[in-house]
């Protein structure tokens, strides 16, 4: 059975990093509107997602900059700090 995680960035081009880095692990990651990637996996869903959110944190890394990737309702989010 598959599952669908579906990611999503605050901008066009850590939306296209994050893919790149996903698509380079072995992630089945395609993109979704402007800001949105939707990954495949036939691992368990909260298996997946923390593979997954392993993958944004490396992103986050390689950005040198503060996001912070948040988990909600079944969606990761990559987000700029607030305050």
């Amino acid at each position: 059975m598959s599952n669908l995680i579906h990611v999503e960035a605050a901008r066009i081009p850590d939306r296209d990093r994050l893919l790149a880095t996903l698509m380079a692990s072995g992630q089945d990651a395609q993109p979704v509107d402007e800001l949105g990637i939707d990954v495949r996996t036939t691992n368990g869903a909260d298996q997946a997602a923390r593979e997954i959110f392993g993958d944004v944190e490396t992103t986050v890394l390689a950005l040198g900059e503060p996001f912070v990737p948040i988990k909600h309702e079944g969606v990761i989010y990559l987000r700029p700090p607030i305050g």
